[in-house]
């Protein structure tokens, strides 16, 4: 499948599921008349009323010395100039008793992916979405334990996160800007309450809009392959940062921190790939991160990686 093959699916409005790895190099597209031969379940935009059950993950992470050797690595980067802001992330192996079957259908989330046997996601993060002529994308960047004292003060006071996420807003507003016009900052950093297994995290985004000609129906591949990887979950400036993600990170991201994402004939809305979890031979991993500015600390950042680690 290419994003050529997206543009001849659009025209033609047929309603499908679109699916691409990180690197937007693997690209899927399921019909939605063939979702249950193929065995992918999906939710977009609707959080379920269910009564999770379910039991908190096991975690059993990578040292915070092996994290901190790749840390460092990212910062000389930033030192040198060929990244200003990357999103670092690494394999966590975990120990559950569900199925992803079961985890997918226990799972409370806005943007959930179940993908056959191979993985499921339960994403916070909308990537965009086309309306009416116009795309919005919701960058999401900062996040802070929600039963900290004054926790929403303190992440929107907090300097390295405002410096990380003006970068990323400014990102996502050039990208826009391959595509559409009149491309406008409409809400600059907001904060949305995430449950987060037993906890609940605070986490910052903002909302950036464009204006698309009307016959972006037949250019939706185009639009899709201007805008990926996502800014949000690679960095800036993308081309080196990308770069250096494959030097440091030492595995393979596949399709976390991809999108997925369903055109229904008249609109397009769709999500990236984060709060993965996927199947291996021997078990399972989650898959998380998070962004690395030259203010940031190592600690803080691998504390922030672990939080991440949770069903919902």
């Amino acid at each position: 499948m290419t994003f050529s093959d997206i543009n001849t699916l659009a025209k033609q409005r047929k309603p499908f599921l679109f699916i691409s790895d990180f690197k937007a190099e693997n690209l899927k597209v399921v019909l939605l008349k063939n979702l249950l031969e193929e065995d992918v379940e999906f939710q977009i935009e609707k959080k379920s009323s269910l009564n999770n059950s379910i039991k908190p993950l096991k975690k059993y992470p990578q040292s915070f010395e092996k994290y901190k050797k790749k840390f460092d690595y990212v910062l000389e980067k930033i030192k040198s100039g060929e990244t200003y802001l990357l999103n670092l992330t690494q394999e966590t192996k975990i120990q559950t008793p569900y199925t992803l079957k079961e985890i997918y259908s226990q799972t409370n989330a806005e943007f959930k992916l179940r993908y056959k046997n191979q993985f499921v996601c339960f994403s916070p993060e909308r990537f965009v979405k086309i309306q009416n002529n116009k795309i919005h994308t919701y960058p999401m960047k900062g996040t802070i334990d929600a039963s900290l004292p004054d926790a929403k003060r303190k992440i929107l006071a907090n300097e390295k996160e405002l410096a990380e996420h003006i970068m990323v807003v400014d990102l996502l507003r050039n990208d826009l800007s391959i595509k559409a016009k009149n491309v406008l900052v409409e809400e600059f950093r907001f904060v949305q309450e995430i449950e987060a297994g037993d906890k609940k995290l605070l986490q910052v985004s903002s909302h950036i809009s464009g204006e698309l000609d009307e016959n972006w129906h037949e250019n939706l591949g185009d639009i899709l392959e201007s805008l990926l990887p996502a800014g949000s979950i690679s960095g800036t400036p993308k081309k080196s940062t990308l770069k250096i993600i494959s030097e440091v990170e030492g595995y393979e991201r596949g399709c976390f921190t991809g999108v997925f994402g369903l055109y229904d004939g008249e609109t397009f809305d769709s999500g990236v790939m984060i709060r993965f979890i996927e199947k291996t031979e021997q078990s399972y991993v989650y898959k998380s991160g998070g962004g690395i500015t030259l203010e940031s600390d190592a600690r803080a950042e691998y504390d922030e990686l672990l939080d991440k680690i949770y069903l919902p």
